[in-house]
Order: structure tokens, then sequence, then C-alpha cells
């Protein structure tokens, strides 16, 4: 709310218009306190004809007695209902209680909502008062006449009511207003700090949250202990046509999947094999042509429904069998099969974590001799040298239109980008960081650390770290398949992920430079990455979500 610069520009407002907009401002009623106007020369006055008919209009509403059911005229009259028929004079209580407009207004709607009698009022010791709650500030009855009557109009400094005595002196009236302009700057100081409070503990709690230490032992955050409802957002994401369309239309993934199928038939003649995370059944499809006795295709995603009509329109519904459900919550009609399928990978291939429902289908399912494909997988980093790309998104926030948004970099920096990097952005030669056998890793090794040294060919500026991942159909395979998600290969839909730093760092060509990577869930969203690096004095956590 606005403070007006003379508390006299208070006159333009009838005392009541005034008192009544304060009132629906905090019963949430037409006007927020951000909407209460500001008293300047700008307002429109409000001339002598419409202050009469307004406050003509007011004093002819009906008011409820505090008391009883009975209807009186007006606020005057209830103000004497209350002392004939209740022996409770308001105006005593108020000048006895000392209530200013706050604590009138709650004595009022604490009568009202408690049905407090006039002898447990007047009774009522000094302090403290029962209705000092905020919950009182809310209104009983709406557009309550009695809550838009001014405490100190009701008592005079003689003693008795400006009803009966007069108007008001304009020296009384500037005290008022001046006093009422002190509240309301103090309040709008005191909400000032409370919103500098908040933004501060937002800021240390984001810092708190990416930051806090891994290795320490705890809780796996595993998908299998995620309820299906918390889960529910991850499969609806793969609900819709376009992922699958646009998974479909990456043609390194799809035929090297293809590839590794149809290549390789000895692997797939008369296996069983599951599909986990089916989605259209290209997969599944793929597994039958290649002479698969009998394949079980899984999904908990809607996409299996279409999926059930692809199959049966490439007449394949003899050879697979279509589940919907997650692999954790479903029972197959197999106690064994001999080869799992799947697509898995996400963004920095571990994001989404869908290798954790494969590890899972591999424990409980694949037989002693089968195996799990793709089954070898690598994580590897490069360093990144684009100044244009980090000036377009980090120092772009130093001065924006000339105003310094510089703090906004402690949110953006955090945030890891997928997008699809040009190779001459390069500036090191490629590290593998982490090797994943698909047969073998267990759960936890999902998580981890790794020191990394990224031989550097180029003297410039390192603007950020690019991870990318490598696919391996190797076992057993007499015709091996690979792809790589790399800025040096055909671009896939996995693009690369970028971890850009939020000051470049200076490198010289043939220097080594060396790092540690921390990866690990996010405990309270186990699909979600948190991804740490020390590169020199620095130490940066990044999020995958």
């Amino acid at each position: 709310m606005a403070a007006c610069t003379d508390p006299r520009e208070y006159g333009k407002y009838s005392n009541k218009t005034v008192k009544t907009r304060i009132v629906k401002s905090l019963s949430g009623g037409d006007m927020a306190a951000d909407d209460m106007p500001e008293l300047s020369d700008g307002d429109d006055e409000i001339d002598d004809e419409e202050q009469w008919m307004e406050e003509e209009e007011e004093d002819s509403q009906s008011v409820t007695c505090l008391f009883c059911d009975r209807l009186l005229s007006s606020v005057a009259a209830t103000l004497q209902h209350c002392t004939a028929e209740h022996h409770v004079n308001l105006v005593d209580v108020v000048r006895k209680h000392s209530l200013d407009d706050y604590g009138y207004i709650k004595m009022i709607n604490f009568i009202r909502s408690t049905n407090c009698s006039a002898s447990s009022l007047t009774g009522l010791p000094d302090a403290p008062l029962p209705w000092e709650s905020e919950v009182f500030l809310r209104p009983v009855l709406q557009d309550d006449p009695l809550l838009q009557t001014d405490p100190e109009e009701l008592c005079g400094s003689e003693g008795s009511c400006l009803s009966s005595s007069g108007a008001e002196s304009h020296d009384a009236l500037l005290r008022r207003t001046q006093a009422a302009e002190e509240r309301a700057r103090c309040s709008e100081e005191a909400l000032a700090r409370a919103m500098d409070d908040l933004h501060k503990l937002k800021i240390l709690a984001q810092g708190l949250v990416l930051n806090a230490e891994t290795g320490k032992p705890g809780k796996l955050g595993a998908v299998a202990e995620l309820r299906e409802d918390e889960d529910e957002a991850y499969f609806s994401s793969y609900g819709h046509y376009s992922i699958h369309e646009e998974m479909l239309k990456d043609k390194v993934r799809t035929e090297s999947y293809r590839d590794f199928m149809y290549r390789n038939p000895e692997l797939f003649k008369d296996k069983v094999v599951l599909d986990v995370g089916c989605g259209t059944g290209i997969l599944s499809m793929f597994a039958a042509r290649a002479g698969a006795k009998k394949v079980i295709a899984v999904d908990q995603s809607e996409i299996i429904y279409q999926a059930m009509d692809i199959v049966r329109s490439n007449q394949l519904e003899d050879k697979i069998t279509l589940i919907k459900g997650r692999i954790e919550d479903i029972e197959l009609p197999v106690e064994k099969v001999d080869i799992i399928i799947s697509e898995w990978m996400g963004y920095f291939l571990l994001f989404e974590s869908m290798l954790d429902s494969v590890l899972h289908a591999r424990d409980l399912y694949l037989a002693d001799d089968g195996s799990v494909y793709p089954d070898l997988c690598n994580i590897s980093l490069a360093a990144l040298g684009d100044t244009q790309k980090h000036q377009d998104r980090i120092a772009f926030w130093d001065d924006v239109y000339g105003f310094n948004m510089s703090c906004m970099k402690k949110a953006v920096v955090p945030e890891a980008v997928v997008e699809v990097v040009k190779a001459d952005t390069l500036i090191s030669e490629p590290a593998v960081i982490q090797t994943i056998d698909c047969n073998r890793v267990c759960l936890s090794e999902l998580e981890f650390v790794s020191d990394f040294c990224l031989k550097i060919t180029n003297t410039t500026q390192c603007t950020g770290i690019v991870g990318y991942f490598d696919i391996f159909f190797d076992k057993g395979c007499s015709n091996k398949v690979m792809f790589s998600t790399g800025p040096q290969f055909t671009k896939t839909h996995w693009k690369q992920t970028v971890f850009l730093l939020e000051t470049p760092l200076p490198v010289q060509a043939g220097e080594e430079l060396l790092g540690k990577i921390t990866v690990r869930k996010n405990k309270k969203d186990p699909r979600s990455l948190f991804v740490t690096f020390d590169l020199r004095d620095r130490k940066q956590t990044y999020i995958l979500q």
C-alpha cells in the first residue's frame, strides 16, 4: 500500500470509504493490499454529493446485534441497544483495552465467531485478550457495518460518541492520518525485510541441496522404491506420440538396434526376449523378425495400447506379448528370459534412471547364460571453448538493458544444458570417466566419483565441460555394433550435455586439466541427477531434471 505524501489528502475520501476499503482488503474482497489507491493529486475527487450518498447508503444498512439476532437500523442504534439490553458499552470496552483499528476489528469478529456473551466481554482482564490471533481479522459477516466504523470515531476525547457530538476536528483527523501513515510505513518496511529474508533463505536452501556432500551412507534413491503415483509424471511423458516419433526418426539410435539384431540372428533364434520399456514396440518387432521364439514387451505408459495395434497390424501377435505396467510391479508369464533388450539411455546416459529397471529385470528374470543388450556403455568428457555460447547464457546477465542481473547466474549456472555442440568448439581430447557393463553392474555403482584428465589442444578460455556417451552391442556378437552421441559424430536425439562454468578458465595447449566428477541421484527424485565438478580450485554442482 502506497503511503500518501500529505495526510490531508485523506480528506478526498469519506472516512467510511477508507474504512470500508481497509476491511475489504483484509477479507480478500474487492481489493488486495497492493491494489489500495495511492492518495495523490492524480486521484479523482469524490465530491460532497457522492460522499453524502455513500454515507447515507451505509447509515441505512441494517446491523445485526453482537449478542442476539435482532437487526438494528444503524451502528449508533446497535450501540444503544447493546448498552440498554445487554448491559455492555462497547465504547468502554474499546477504551479499557486501548484498541486500535485492528484490535477493534478482531474484537468484533471474535464476538461474532465465538458467540461471546456480554457478561464475558465486560469481565475480561486487561491482558491477554482472547482475540489477539490474526484469525480474527477475517470478517464473520460480509460487509459488517460495525467493521466499517473507526474505533476513534466511537470514542471522543470527552467520553462521548462522535455520532452525537458532531464532526471530528481537522487537527484530530490530521493526527489520525499521520498515525495511519506511520503504521503503513512500518508495515511496508517489515514486509520488505521479510521478502529479503525469504530470498536469502531460498538461495541458502538451493546451495545446501546442490552442494551436499556425496558418498555418505544412506538410503539409495532407487526407482523401484517409487510408488506408481510418484512415477506417474515420468510415464505420462512417454504417452505422447511426439517423443516416440523423435526417437524412431533418430536413425543412429534405431538403426543401431536393428543392425545388432538383424546381423546377429544366431543370438535370437528360438530365444525368449524381454523388451523393457517397449514404447511403440519397434525393438520387439526387430527381435521377432530376427528369429526370437517369444518376445515379452513391457511398458507402463499409455503408448502400449498403440503398440498392441502395431503388433497386430504386422501379424506378430503370435510371437509378441505386450504387458502394461512397471517391470518392478508386474509378474512375467515366464520364469526366465534369454535376452533383455532395452533402449534405456537418458541424457548424459544416466538421466531418468531407467537402467535401474533393466537391472531389476536382469536380476529377477535373466537366465544364467543370458545377456542384456546393449551390454557396454561409456561416459566421456571433453573441455569446451565456446565463448559465444558462454556470453549468450552466462555473461548475458552482467548487463541486461543496462541493469546488473548477475545474481541470476546462481540459478542459471547449475542447470545443465542439453544441446548439440559444434565439434570445432572442443578444446581437449575426450576422456572416458566411466564404463558400465550392463551384465555385471549393480545399482549402487550407478552413483560414482571419478578423477579425470583432459589434455588441452588449444590455448584459449575453457567455458565448460561437455559430456556424452557411447553404446556397444558386443557380447557374443559375430557382427559387433556401436554408436556414439559425441559432438564428432552424427547427432542424435540425446545431443550432448553441457556444464557451463560461471567464469571461464584460461588454458594452454598441451596442458592437462585435472578434475573430479561426482554423479549421484537426487534422493527426492531418483530419476534426476546431480553432477558435481571439482576443477582446479572450483566446485560446482549441476542438476539434470
